[in-house]
């Protein structure tokens, strides 16, 4: 940081230090502050809350702070989405199926391809066709 800019942050961490010195979390902020030079945008919030309740810090110092802190980043996480399932049973296919093994219940292919489905596993649209196929010709 540049000698010539104010160091608002450790004044405030100072005056703060001044008004309780046996404060814990300011003096974590102390030397976070000397050892890293900066400090998190929670940290300053934080260190906000501390500095307003000294009766006698300086308005100018706090909104200066406020400032520093509001030109802070915010890094916001999306909430957690429950995602759709991976498959989805096609209701109107196995219907269709069922049709098939009322009428022909020794069919080979329809009887294969129904326990596929009945396992949640997924359909080819070539084994989809096959289905419309045989329903078309099988029911009416």
């Amino acid at each position: 940081m540049s000698k010539s800019k104010l160091d608002i942050i450790d004044k405030v961490l100072e005056a703060c230090y001044k008004y309780n010195p046996d404060a814990l979390f300011v003096m974590s902020l102390m030397h976070q502050y000397e050892e890293r030079g900066s400090l998190s945008k929670k940290q300053l919030e934080g260190l906000l809350a501390k500095a307003s309740k000294v009766p006698d810090m300086p308005a100018n110092w706090l909104a200066t702070l406020e400032a520093t802190i509001h030109k802070m980043h915010t890094r916001a996480k999306d909430p957690a989405t429950a995602g759709k399932p991976l498959f989805e049973k096609d209701e109107a296919l196995g219907d269709k199926m069922e049709a098939i093994l009322q009428k022909y219940p020794a069919h080979k292919r329809v009887v294969f391809l129904f326990e596929k489905y009945n396992r949640n596993e997924v359909m080819s649209p070539l084994e989809k066709t096959e289905i419309e196929k045989f329903h078309k010709l099988l029911i009416r």
